[in-house]
């Protein structure tokens, strides 16, 4: 029998570990929307791929991360580097996959099997290091402390800088891309891009080289025997749940909006405006989120930015009937929820997943099972978005011509865009719902039946 760890225990991380830490997100951030911004607009408009084909080689990749991330925690939470379990994962893995998402928009652009075969692979080798990323860096918070509080801050950070990261990579992208042209553009965005991973692998691993590093004895038990533990863990497997589903929705929000932008607003610059609009409030409401989640609790914060996330898109379902300003302001709605549609459950996720000390001998398996999850998600988001575009007749361009779009393909554009995401979340919200509060929360890890308290006011 183990005992849970207290609300506050240990002396509070530095501001210096916090940002550190933070910097992490401008790879996560930055990995995470361009390629669900701009490569499926790549492969049907630059190479002239059949939508249903696209998003094949849009979620392959991602499918085979599902499998991998698994791993990744199993082998990370068995490091036995002087540095700790996950800091020497950060700048390895974080430089490969800087390497790897310059290759991407690098290869050729004809005959169209060949740069399929390309993307495919390249895109492949991206999944594969962002994997050995990813996941060591999602389990470090339930490692550095131990403070209920304390994780929420560091979500805080996180949160903060990953807003950041979304608006420079995600705002400046499409704007590199039509200003350099389709010869061009895709490849300055791919050389971009690696540099801000590049950059956000180094500040995580050095900015963190004085976080407290933690040694729990490496659990015994087998890895298929830790996945039939932690999968019978119903408030971890609630919290999944509902994250995973919202993930799928962003996916999808995500990959349509370039196709908005080019075929409904039709402004100039309107992506990038987009993005400002989607980004821009989670930088100022971040902060407003961590009090709301300590007067009220996580729970009932994920919960409020859950239904401002879905209501907003929902609200989009009008779009080409709404004025533009309008549409940014509904856009701009969706931004405040989705900030704290990620603070919240991954403070949550740290809570869980080091409620006892069984479980923290297992965080990395917890965080790759859940990272896989999340990858899953927005995987399936633009392979949605793309299958929404082929039900609506979607016509590929490529080799400079433009094919027109009918009314009906306008209207599956913006249903993709709208009405899809807001039934996830909408169906996201009842294992939310379901979730413990941390009163009642039991733990059923390694058969531990008793209640752990790791904090009230959730």
């Amino acid at each position: 029998m183990t005992s849970a760890p207290s609300p506050a225990s240990g002396p509070p991380l530095t501001a210096a570990v916090r940002r550190g830490y933070g910097l992490g997100s401008v790879a996560t951030g930055s990995f995470g929307t361009v390629p669900g911004l701009l490569l499926l607009p790549y492969l049907t408009d630059r190479l002239g791929i059949y939508p249903a084909v696209a998003g094949v080689i849009v979620f392959a990749p991602k499918a085979w991360d599902v499998l991998l991330n698994p791993v990744a925690g199993r082998i990370s939470d068995r490091s036995t580097h002087p540095d700790g379990r996950r800091r020497p994962f950060l700048i390895r893995a974080g430089l490969l996959l800087a390497a790897a998402f310059a290759l991407l928009f690098l290869g050729p652009t004809a005959p169209t099997w060949l740069a399929a075969g390309w993307v495919a692979v390249a895109y492949l080798a991206c999944a594969t290091a962002y994997s050995f990323f990813q996941v060591p860096y999602v389990a470090m918070p339930a490692e550095i402390t131990d403070d209920y509080d304390e994780r929420t801050r560091l979500m805080t950070w996180r949160v903060a800088v990953l807003a950041l990261a979304i608006l420079v990579s995600g705002g400046a992208s499409p704007a590199i891309r039509d200003a350099l042209g389709p010869d061009w553009g895709y490849r300055a965005v791919g050389l971009f891009v690696a540099a801000l991973i590049a950059l956000g692998a180094w500040g995580a691993w050095r900015g963190t080289r004085a976080a407290p590093v933690r040694r729990e004895a490496v659990t015994s038990a087998g890895f298929r025997d830790q996945l039939r533990i932690i999968s019978s863990d119903r408030p971890f497997r609630l919290l999944l749940t509902t994250f995973v589903v919202q993930a799928l929705a962003t996916g999808a929000m995500l990959a349509g909006v370039d196709y908005v932008a080019r075929w409904v607003i039709g402004t100039p610059l309107s992506a990038t405006l987009l993005f400002v609009c989607f980004v821009a409030p989670a930088l100022l409401v971040t902060p407003l989120w961590q009090r709301f989640g300590t007067a009220r609790g996580k729970k009932a914060g994920y919960a409020a930015a859950s239904v401002l996330l879905g209501g907003g898109a929902l609200a989009l379902l009008l779009l080409r009937s709404l004025p533009e300003g309008v549409v940014y302001a509904c856009v701009a709605v969706i931004g405040i929820g989705y900030a704290g549609a990620q603070m919240f459950p991954l403070a949550m996720l740290a809570d869980v997943a080091s409620r006892n000390d069984d479980a923290r001998s297992r965080v990395g398996v917890y965080t790759g099972i859940w990272t896989a999850g999340e990858t899953l998600g927005l995987a399936l988001g633009p392979a949605a978005y793309a299958a929404v575009l082929a039900v609506g007749g979607y016509e590929s361009s490529g080799a400079g011509v433009v094919v027109l779009q009918g009314e009906r393909t306008l209207t599956a554009i913006v249903v993709g865009f709208s009405l899809v995401p807001a039934a996830l979340v909408a169906l996201s919200l009842l294992t939310l719902r379901a979730f413990p509060s941390p009163a009642s929360m039991y733990s059923t890890v390694a058969g531990d039946s008793r209640i752990h308290r790791p904090g009230e006011g959730t």
